[in-house]
């Protein structure tokens, strides 16, 4: 058994979710403080991804990374390399459509974060970065954990999106779900099953690991 797709997988969920922490954690502590019309607006834009479909979010990325398009001709004429059909296209379409899980649970989390407790932390000194990341962050590590599990869970099971951009090549492009797709179309029911089990087998491990957080922040409180 070709064990490349799980491989691929893990590894184009985990540098997406890495891309996806910062960014998502970033935007939802500055949108936070914006009006509340912009911030709505945002929003809008910000957790469009979540629901639309895979395939029109990968089709959007075509228009924008295809190699007759202006940012993947100038980026290939450049550096000589393309933005799709490669494993790490993959990467691009799977922070696009994980990225407003963690936008909108760090939002949450944020919001529901006491205020009191920053204000205390910059009367006695401290900075607004070190608030941030010693203060905030850490009464929100729960959310904030949360969120990144399920960030990951969402790239490790994309399909549509990771097919259009980064297509289907055993050993270079193939991930577990487009290897699944592509086992029932030569009808290898076996092979697909394998690799469907293996999928169940990590969702599983993940839902865990999500409920066992959301246990212990209801402890906390």
């Amino acid at each position: 058994m070709d064990w490349y797709p799980l491989f691929n997988s893990l590894r184009i969920a985990a540098i997406s979710t890495v891309a996806v922490f910062f960014l998502g954690i970033c935007a939802a502590h500055w949108i936070a403080k914006l009006p509340r019309l912009a911030k709505g607006t945002l929003d809008v834009v910000l957790t469009l991804p979540l629901v639309l479909p895979p395939t029109v979010v990968g089709w959007l990325l075509l228009l924008l990374l295809g190699p007759k398009r202006p940012l993947g001709a100038w980026v290939q004429s450049l550096f000589g390399f393309r933005l799709v059909m490669t494993w790490w296209s993959a990467v691009f379409a799977t922070v696009v459509v994980s990225f407003p899980l963690m936008y909108r649970t760090a939002r949450g989390a944020f919001e529901s974060f006491d205020k009191n407790l920053a204000d205390a932390g910059r009367t006695l000194g401290r900075s607004n970065t070190w608030v941030f990341w010693r203060v905030q962050m850490s009464c929100c590590r729960q959310g904030i954990l949360a969120g990144t599990v399920l960030a990951f869970a969402r790239a490790l099971g994309e399909y549509g999106a990771t097919s259009m951009v980064a297509g289907y090549t055993p050993g270079r492009t193939a991930t577990i779900s487009t290897t699944v797709y592509q086992l029932w179309r030569t009808d290898d029911d076996t092979g697909a099953l394998r690799w469907v089990l293996v999928n169940i087998a990590i969702s599983a491990i993940f839902l865990l690991i999500i409920s066992l957080l959301e246990t212990r922040q209801k402890e906390g409180r």
